[in-house]
């Protein structure tokens, strides 16, 4: 008998239900990953839209105009003038470019809370799909303000405002089918590794919008608005929300989170210590639960506060960092673009870190608070190191990003998970996309409002900014004190028990 070629040894290696498992992981990764490709555009944009028109020897540290692009002759538009695209050439373009930015940020604030509790009543595959599409929709109206020639500041805000509204459909919806797939005993790795989609996608679309900010800002956003709604067609396709949804055999596992992630709907039946189903003891299919039930779980409004102060560093990085690295190393738009992407790779990694070291230490809170613990002073050194030049900005971007996206990127999602699978729900796994909408909900709060800060200290000198950070990442870990203390505690008692 011939020998199987490698591939195909490779592919007998795993069962059915270990390929079903994958593919979910990968799918919901490139889902994600393109709800982020298309919120980078406008931070890369922002110094095409105003650009410097005053003579070189005119320096203005605490304006955006000394950055700017010379505009490109063969693009320029009507009512195009030679300080950018009208209505953004004027004195108050910081004003306006920060309108852009609340409108959309507080959208998705807003609309988060709802998200979480419409989404547990209808079918996700549908519910993602139409928010795909209606976002690649929005992302792509932005862009044709370019080809439209349009000039209305109202054409652009009403555009962020509803690109925020449908792009709130996203995180409860993969989350919930992620935390459906695979259980508690690895779930801190596995989704440490599948959250660095929101890292890809903040680096695809910095690359995609960078690639024509300076020749044709319009496709920095119809772009990833086609990308992301053909993703929401292939979403429609392929996504399985649960694995009940799939005939396959259930086979026993010395590995608790492998253990029936694939049952058979007849002769299996899921551990409710995984809480995996969405029936309740009874076997009977239970409501969703409502949003003062979720936020009365142990430890929901802790991390959400936490995640508040927390995604309000993040964002302030996410929206502002172009601007600062045109500042500090006096880039053009397209170069402090490419190199801002290092933010989000040190994020790909601290992500994983945080996940690794809280399922070996079995201590959520704990590892996030060493990791906010350890983001204060590397934002300062940040702050004072980069001013040294490009070598010494590119290692504390990678430093800064892990330490700061570490703790947001694992209450996102393992924390999310486990708090939507809490014991205290007695099997009732519905609740997992109300917490998940609760905590990013809270968590985008600070995201509209550290931009917005970030905006009023700028002209006061970039230092005040990042001492802005600290203080807010101070407050994340003040707000894990106690659940740090309850950890510690338990470890206590549990070696104290095992002695006796």
């Amino acid at each position: 008998m011939a020998q199987l070629p490698p591939g195909v040894r490779f592919i007998v290696l795993f069962t059915s239900d270990q390929w079903c498992r994958a593919f979910i992981f990968v799918l919901t990764f490139l889902l994600y990953a393109s709800f982020h490709l298309s919120r980078k555009p406008i931070s890369i944009v922002k110094g095409e839209l105003h650009k410097h028109c005053a003579l070189p020897n005119e320096v203005e540290l605490s304006s955006y105009k000394e950055y700017a692009i010379p505009i490109q002759p063969a693009k320029k538009f009507s009512n195009e003038s030679q300080c950018g695209w009208e209505p953004f050439d004027k004195n108050n373009y910081k004003q306006l470019l920060g309108a852009l930015d609340y409108s959309f940020l507080c959208a998705y604030a807003v609309g988060m809370y709802l998200s979480g509790i419409i989404g547990e009543r209808l079918p996700i595959r549908y519910y993602l799909t139409a928010g795909m599409l209606a976002s690649g929709l929005f992302t792509a109206m932005f862009g044709l303000g370019y080809f439209c020639n349009m000039h209305n500041l109202w054409f652009y805000m009403i555009a962020q405002i509803a690109n925020g509204l449908v792009q709130t459909t996203g995180w409860p919806s993969v989350v919930t089918c992620i935390g459906n797939w695979f259980g508690k005993g690895r779930r801190g790795l596995i989704m440490g590794i599948w959250n660095s989609h929101t890292s890809v996608g903040n680096i695809l679309g910095s690359l995609i919008a960078g690639y024509w900010v300076s020749t044709c800002w319009g496709l920095s956003f119809v772009v990833p608005g086609v990308i992301i709604a053909c993703l929401g067609t292939v979403c429609f396709l392929f996504l399985v929300e649960h694995p009940k949804d799939l005939s396959c055999t259930c086979k026993p596992s010395s590995d608790p989170a492998m253990q029936c992630l694939l049952p058979d709907r007849e002769n299996c039946t899921v551990p409710l210590n995984h809480n995996f189903a969405v029936t309740g003891e009874g076997g009977t299919r239970m409501s969703a639960v409502s949003f003062i039930g979720a936020l009365r779980i142990p430890g929901v409004i802790e991390f959400s506060l936490c995640l508040l102060f927390a995604k309000l560093v993040s964002y302030t990085f996410l929206f502002w960092l172009p601007l600062y690295i045109t500042n500090v190393e006096h880039l053009d738009a397209k170069r402090a673009g490419d190199l801002s992407t290092l933010f989000d790779v040190g994020g790909i990694f601290g992500g994983i870190l945080a996940g690794m070291i809280s399922d070996r230490l079995e201590k959520r809170a704990s590892t996030c608070g060493m990791m906010l613990l350890l983001a204060a002073p590397a934002l300062y050194m940040f702050s004072a190191i980069s001013k040294m030049g490009l070598e010494a900005t590119i290692v504390m971007l990678l430093i800064s990003g892990a330490l700061v996206n570490g703790p947001y990127a694992l209450i996102t999602t393992a924390v999310s998970a486990d708090l939507g699978t809490h014991k205290s729900l007695k099997g009732n796994a519905r609740a997992l996309s109300t917490v998940t909408a609760i905590i990013d909900g809270t968590g985008s709060v600070g995201a509209a409002l550290g931009p917005l800060l970030a905006g009023l200290i700028s002209p006061s000198g970039w230092n005040n900014v990042f001492y802005m950070l600290m203080v807010a990442d101070a407050f994340a870990l003040l707000f894990l004190l106690r659940l740090i203390r309850k950890e510690l505690q338990c470890k206590m008692d549990q070696t104290l028990f095992k002695e006796h």
